[in-house]
């Protein structure tokens, strides 16, 4: 058996990248277990991840006495490797204390955490240019797997979600849609207007609105078109919400990278962040669509420029065999 600890503290979309990873590497290699170092706050999607044997929960507000008391923990395994996903100094010092025969690190880590490595992975062929799930599937190699996507990823079914309203009559699946965002100026402000237009062009279509911090949503829609869970979305329920929808419409976040590692249909909205270094991955799938603000600005971007991505998407999604 091969021991393995991730280091992936936060945040939700790194987190998701790294998952994706241990996915491959669970796939590609055999006899591997694999443990993980993450915020208390990210544990619950960790926690129902099929790739991950066991957890360690880093309580950032806890202080040095909370990290002490989680290094304990850590130590009392012994690893055959220590990858530290994240390359900052926190991550990096998490390293140094983890009982390994080896640690390896990012080549682009930051905040002097390089010191605590081995071992550094190289950056993809595009460099520092490249998607940050390229950058992390360059850890790959080291356990002698590709440097790719293998194997589908997978939760345990911890939180079974019941959504009558999800049916619908004639198979159509409602659209989920995430309005909110980590950083101010990746929120898109067109939701509303967007998910009235999506409503009144489809009478059989609904729509969800999600996410951990409560979004008022004037709409102006029936109940039985249009339910607002945003502030009442937990993490462990994320996967199986998404996969109870047909698209999945948000900003530039970690639902919606859950989304593309799902594979479920995905449209994403990015304003002054880049889709080629953090968009829903692969960028060339068919499932995966960009609508990038003009100038990078999400206040130029009207929603029903958004709405007709969205329903030439739809169209092309249909013709498929």
């Amino acid at each position: 058996m091969v021991e393995l600890l991730i280091i992936k503290p936060s945040s939700l979309g790194d987190i998701i990248h790294a998952l994706q990873v241990a996915t491959s590497l669970k796939t590609q290699c055999k006899d591997l277990r694999i443990s993980w170092i993450v915020r208390d706050i990210f544990a619950p999607i960790v926690q129902a991840s099929a790739a991950v044997d066991q957890v360690f929960i880093f309580e950032r507000n806890a202080g040095t006495k909370g990290f002490l008391r989680l290094m304990r923990e850590v130590r009392k395994t012994k690893f055959d490797w220590v990858f530290d996903m994240q390359g900052l100094l926190r991550s990096g010092l998490m390293a140094s204390r983890a009982v390994t025969k080896k640690t390896v690190g990012r080549t682009d880590s930051r905040e002097w955490s390089g010191v605590f490595y081995d071992q550094k992975v190289p950056l993809p062929a595009g460099g520092r240019r490249s998607h940050a799930l390229d950058i992390l599937l360059q850890f790959c190699p080291v356990l002698d797997a590709k440097p790719e996507l293998r194997g589908k990823l997978k939760f345990r079914e911890v939180d079974k979600l019941s959504l009558p309203f999800a049916e619908t009559k004639g198979g159509l699946k409602p659209i989920l849609m995430f309005p909110d965002s980590r950083r101010a100026e990746k929120k898109w402000s067109g939701f509303q207007l967007l998910t009235q237009l999506m409503v009144r062009g489809n009478r059989q279509r609904k729509v969800i609105w999600a996410g951990n911090n409560y979004i008022p949503a004037r709409v102006g829609l029936p109940e039985d078109r249009f339910m607002n869970l945003t502030g009442n979305t937990s993490l462990v329920s994320l996967p199986a919400l998404i996969q109870h929808c047909d698209w999945v419409v948000s900003n530039d976040s970690g639902p919606m990278h859950l989304s593309a590692g799902l594979g479920v249909n995905t449209l994403a909205i990015f304003g002054p962040t880049d889709p080629q270094l953090y968009g829903p991955y692969p960028l060339n799938s068919p499932t995966n669509i960009v609508v990038q603000a003009p100038a990078g600005n999400l206040k130029l971007l009207q929603a029903k420029e958004v709405y007709a991505r969205f329903q030439l998407a739809e169209s092309r999604s249909k013709k498929k065999p």
